[in-house]
């Protein structure tokens, strides 16, 4: 069963098709997705198709990608979740986003907590990494506000329109996480 977390202000759920259109409204929007590694959609059937690859990878063990949701409304302002998820090792990757009209109101921040004391705790998980081009400021301030430390950078790690970019490669360690 697909978990669901809640926090303050935000119930972070599971994506299905009915929520293929605000999937749509992010990932359609080039000042969302210019730091995401993957072209802008040009349709609704792409929304689906990427919601369908992530109820895919959660039923594989590959990961868990939640809609972020605010109390009180129905319809996701985003998503965030746990990629490249290596139960072994215990280890993934966080990564999100937010449609634009959401930024600025702590919302991002709340729901990486929230993932994160999931990861930590019920999946026992011992590090959480996350890879940011080095351009999106907001994303590498709010990674090193939770306590993520920079590791390196990666070289032409992420290619995007026709274009290789570098990126920060980040991470929190379990003991990094209690202290």
């Amino acid at each position: 069963m697909f978990p669901q977390v809640e926090t303050e202000r935000l119930r972070l759920r599971e994506l299905t098709r009915k929520d293929a259109g605000q999937v749509f409204a992010c990932f359609s929007k080039e000042q969302v997705i210019r730091y995401y590694g993957q072209e802008a959609m040009r349709n609704l059937e792409e929304a689906e198709a990427l919601i369908d690859l992530f109820a895919r990878s959660f039923q594989e063990g590959r990961g868990m990608r939640w809609g972020i949701e605010r109390k009180g409304t129905s319809g996701i302002i985003g998503t965030i979740g746990l990629n490249a998820l290596v139960r072994k090792h215990k280890r993934a990757e966080i990564g999100y986003e937010l449609h634009p009209d959401y930024w600025g109101k702590g919302y991002a921040s709340e729901a990486v907590s929230a993932v994160l004391a999931y990861g930590f705790q019920d999946l026992e998980l011992t590090r959480i990494g996350a890879v940011v081009y080095l351009e999106n400021d907001s994303s590498n301030r709010l990674l090193r506000n939770h306590g993520f430390q920079r590791e390196g950078i990666l070289r032409n790690y992420m290619y995007q329109n026709g274009k290789s970019h570098d990126v920060y490669m980040y991470s929190m360690v379990r003991k990094d996480e209690l202290l």
